[in-house]
């Protein structure tokens, strides 16, 4: 009897992209059990999970509980049904073609992994690489470059996309709740890695997800790079994360990066307001402390 894979899901007011993402999951050639789709928007999307062909468990939280808890909440879900496999999907994403969930289980039996993910491809831009990987030391978005290699072993864009063995959450755990967003899947890779469990990227295969380029900036030559995401909502939650995700794990090469790189960013740009946002959060993140829900936060 082949293994069976549950997918958990998670949304946001994103109605269109439910049905597209629903729709690419029916059309998978690998059969799925069941899809756990848990939903925090302010309009819910009931209708559509009922209405798909896709055999979805709707599950309504009427609390904003942020990617970590959503997929938190939705990966135990999926997990609830018995499914061997888990595959996790943000709502805006979804499999580029109908061979993609097939192509990771044989990828996974193959190289005998229990976690394996694939490509993130721009919408309409099938490619370029949504997220970028550092090939021979440098940053591309170019899919054919990264492609050749055809696995990429440790590396990965977490959640979207990734096919994870039902065990590996009891060994590791599930996303942190208190990280809400940006961070949680950094988190959960460092902590495969420190559980010993291989994984990597399937490069023959792609998910379409939204785009994350213009946070991308570049200095020293390209030596080094900074993100800065696009609104001071997910500014505080990216910059408090990894300021408390150095600290947790004690990644001393991330804040050596960031003590230069940030201050640089900031100086080039003539920021200062940016650098002391920059400067609260990450320190906050390294104490343990501003965490809670946005309301709480003045967000």
């Amino acid at each position: 009897m082949p293994d069976s894979v549950a997918v958990a899901a998670v949304t946001f007011d994103r109605p269109d992209d439910v049905k597209t993402l629903l729709g690419a999951l029916s059309a998978q050639t690998a059969a799925i059990s069941s899809v756990a789709l848990v939903d925090s928007g302010k309009s819910p999307v009931r209708d559509i999970a009922e209405a798909s062909a896709a055999n979805v468990t709707y599950v309504r939280s009427e609390t904003n509980l942020g990617g970590a808890g959503g997929f938190s909440l939705a990966i135990l879900t999926a997990m609830a049904s018995g499914a061997d496999w888990i595959w996790i999907m943000d709502d805006d994403a979804h499999p580029e073609d109908p061979e993609c969930l097939q192509a990771l289980i044989d990828g996974a039996k193959e190289r005998n992994l229990d976690v394996i993910l694939p490509l993130v491809v721009a919408p309409g831009r099938p490619d370029t690489l949504s997220f970028h990987f550092r090939i021979d030391g440098r940053l591309t978005h170019n899919r054919a470059e990264v492609a050749k290699a055809g696995f990429l072993p440790g590396v990965g864009h977490f959640f979207n996309g990734a096919l994870i063995r039902r065990d590996v959450f009891f060994r590791v755990g599930l996303p942190d709740l208190r990280l809400f967003i940006r961070g949680d899947e950094t988190d959960f890779m460092i902590r495969l890695r420190k559980a010993g469990i291989p994984f990597g990227t399937l490069t023959s295969v792609a998910l379409s997800h939204p785009a994350a380029w213009s946070e991308v900036n570049e200095i020293l030559g390209g030596r080094l790079h900074v993100l800065v995401p696009d609104t001071d909502f997910k500014r505080f939650y990216f910059f408090r994360n990894r300021g408390h995700l150095m600290w947790k794990h004690k990644r001393l090469r991330s804040l050596a990066a960031d003590a230069v790189g940030y201050p640089l960013h900031f100086a080039r740009t003539r920021d200062f307001r940016g650098f002391r946002a920059w400067l609260r959060a990450y320190a906050g993140g390294a104490r343990g402390t501003l965490f809670g829900p946005p309301s709480d936060l003045g967000y």
